[in-house]
């Protein structure tokens, strides 16, 4: 199912969790330079998907795929070195690290050693080089002048910026976001739709959404998940008009609007 421009592509993804039947035959594709959307009613396996793309949670059966060629599902510590990022829906920042603190630990496919062991011998070169890609990318969100605070002093639009900044302190090629408008308000959600768009120019993203005006701002292709199997995809506008989403997910109103 990959095209020549394919980034990541997931075949007949199967996730079951005791009896209960996650993901069935789940086919996606990302392609370079994108934003691909995951939507769908709660449940649907949206996050699952992701969790099976991060190692968290083992497929049943399925195949992955990356730049066209088929390679074992990750175990998370793997991910920064496939070039995969994700953020999380709870942020998951460290309280009493400070900003950068937090954000460095995001780099470390950079570093000699390991970020909670620089007691035992990280150079101060390593240090101060994590510290300046950290503040990069803190400044890349426009939050360059938190990075000496510690997380439990922001306020929460700013741990979102600080936690998409961890993530993409590692220079990833695949970006994971879960639910990154979840609890922001209208202005933060406006900064994050121009975010994502400036993202795509060097790393493909795929987003799980529920606020429907942020993934038919930023998406470029969307795929519709229902009781764990693809219901629908295509373009926004595609996806917006199709009867099957409509009745399983989006309501009535939605075509109205389009």
């Amino acid at each position: 199912m990959s095209s020549e421009n394919s980034v990541l592509s997931v075949s007949d993804l199967s996730v079951s969790f005791g009896g209960l039947k996650a993901l069935n035959k789940v086919n996606i594709e990302l392609r370079k330079g994108e934003v691909l959307g995951l939507i769908g009613p709660n449940g649907a396996g949206k996050t699952t998907v992701f969790n099976a793309l991060c190692g968290i949670v083992p497929p049943d059966s399925g195949t992955l795929s990356l730049y066209g060629e088929k390679v074992s599902w990750p175990k998370p510590h793997q991910l920064a070195k496939r070039g995969i990022a994700r953020t999380l829906q709870g942020v998951g920042l460290f309280p009493d690290l400070t900003v950068a603190e937090n954000v460095m630990v995001g780099a470390q496919k950079f570093a000699r050693s390991n970020f909670f062991s620089s007691a035992l011998g990280r150079s101060e070169k390593d240090e101060a080089k994590l510290r300046e890609r950290a503040q990069s990318a803190l400044e890349r969100v426009y939050v360059g002048t938190v990075s000496e605070r510690t997380a439990d002093t922001l306020s929460y639009p700013d741990t979102k910026r600080v936690a998409i900044a961890r993530a993409l302190v590692s220079e990833p090629e695949i970006l994971l976001l879960d639910e990154p408008a979840g609890g922001l308000g209208a202005q933060d959600i406006e900064w994050l739709n121009g975010l994502i768009r400036n993202v795509k120019a060097r790393t493909s993203v795929i987003i799980v959404e529920h606020h429907m005006d942020v993934v038919m701002s930023v998406c470029d292709r969307i795929y519709v998940l229902n009781f764990g199997e693809i219901i629908a995809s295509g373009t926004p506008h595609e996806v917006r008009n199709n009867e099957a989403v409509i009745q399983a997910y989006l309501g009535t109103h939605s075509k109205a609007q389009s």
